[in-house]
């Protein structure tokens, strides 16, 4: 008995970027990043950081990839307002830095749906060239211009100051010395002048950051926009002390990331035309002379996905009374079709739950969300195909015929 044909229908790829917006006086950077499902990493649930890197980054990699820590280099310059002195009874007269370390939160919005998702930013380092007189001019003769350096501060700027931490970086000139400090913890680092200063400037700022982004794999598709911003200046997030005074009064991350979604459904050949069977087969009735009591079918299909997806059911025949479609024979007699599914491991409903033969309603309700924990790539599914006992039994009270039915089963990345 040739009874239904079933059709599915998903979407190839979805795209979600999320795209920053900015403060008007702020210094503007920006970073990209990206989530591409990967079958060699199907766990992975996070994003690429795709934004070049410059600064520290850029010249020891590997130190902030060990560290999972950017930088990025923007020219906002320090400039001393005022003589630091040597021996200054404050720090807020001398060197000194307090950046922001600690997480703050900002919200991404979906330009389509509203839908709001948390980013998390944390200032992981910070550094710079500081430039200033002829460093034998200010200390005295010394054996080389490194020595000289050392001598014009109560401690070297390679061997950090608590709460900052060494980052293996130092260069020096006669009149600049390049350095940067990582940032684990919240407190200021500083540096006394042991010699008078006339003049000091920081040329740029290196900063490096750390992200904790949202979960790509619980994102809908589309465009999410944010962005965060950081005051410059004495008493600011970013804190460099009384003297020296920046350029730039703001400074404004703003974040474009971008998720390529899959959601692949494949059948195999015939498989979406389904035959409906007694269990074992016709044999026992043609033979026997027993009755079937249910006919089943079960069709497998391949599922790849990284997206959150919805599945709904579309008949050619409807049987009003059970929410489901139906098969029907010509003379008009219908039978209730009952249609679940299986999904694999790895794809569970709202709740966290396997998903094992959840039925499949022409309201959808039931199948309203599906979420991938992993990144699923050509996983086997089931769609369960039955028609019970009782109807059956109808069936067979009447004249032999045969009935038929399309319907159409649709995997929906859609997700309100």
């Amino acid at each position: 008995m040739k009874v239904l044909r079933v059709f599915q229908r998903w979407a190839g790829s979805l795209i979600l970027l999320f795209v920053g917006l900015s403060s008007a006086n702020a210094e503007q950077v920006l970073i990209n990043a990206s989530f591409k499902p990967d079958s060699a990493h199907p766990l992975r649930n996070k994003f690429t950081n795709d934004t070049p890197a410059s600064g520290y980054c850029a010249q020891a990699p590997q130190q902030c990839k060990d560290n999972e820590m950017f930088s990025l280099q923007v020219p906002i310059q320090f400039n001393s307002q005022a003589p630091i002195l040597a021996n200054h009874g404050s720090i807020r007269q001398g060197a000194m830095f307090e950046v922001p370390t600690q997480w703050r939160d900002l919200t991404v919005t979906h330009l389509g749906t509203g839908e709001t998702k948390t980013l998390k930013v944390r200032i992981a380092g910070l550094g710079s060239t500081y430039v200033t007189e002829d460093i034998m001019k200010l200390v005295g003769p010394q054996p080389d211009y490194r020595e000289a350096h050392w001598k014009l501060w109560d401690g070297t700027w390679v061997n950090t100051p608590l709460p900052c931490t060494y980052s293996g970086v130092a260069f020096y000139w006669n009149h600049a010395y390049k350095f940067f400090w990582k940032t684990p913890n919240q407190g200021v680092c500083s540096r006394q002048a042991r010699f008078d200063i006339p003049w000091l400037r920081y040329d740029y700022l290196d900063f490096a950051y750390e992200l904790e982004t949202p979960k790509p794999l619980e994102m809908s598709s589309g465009v999410y926009v944010g962005h965060l911003t950081y005051t410059l200046g004495p008493r600011a997030d970013f804190d460099f002390g009384d003297i020296m005074l920046p350029s730039s009064s703001a400074l404004t991350l703003n974040f474009e990331l971008e998720v390529q979604h899959t959601l692949k459904v494949d059948i195999p050949p015939g498989g979406t035309r389904v035959e409906l069977v007694p269990q074992g087969g016709w044999q026992a009735w043609l033979s026997q002379g027993r009755k079937p009591t249910r006919l089943l079918r079960d069709q497998t299909f391949n599922i790849s996905t990284s997206s959150r997806f919805k599945m709904q059911m579309q008949c050619q025949y409807t049987y009003p009374a059970g929410d489901t479609c139906a098969v029907q024979d010509p003379a008009g007699n219908q039978a209730p079709l009952q249609v679940a599914v299986t999904l694999p491991s790895g794809l569970t409903t709202e709740g966290g739950r396997a998903v094992i033969r959840q039925p499949l309603r022409v309201s959808g309700v039931g199948t309203e969300l599906f979420q991938p924990g992993i990144y699923v790539d050509r996983k086997p599914g089931t769609l369960h195909f039955g028609i019970e006992q009782g109807d059956v039994a109808d069936m067979l009270s009447r004249e032999a015929a045969t009935y038929k039915g399309n319907v159409t089963v649709i995997w929906d990345s859609e997700v309100g």
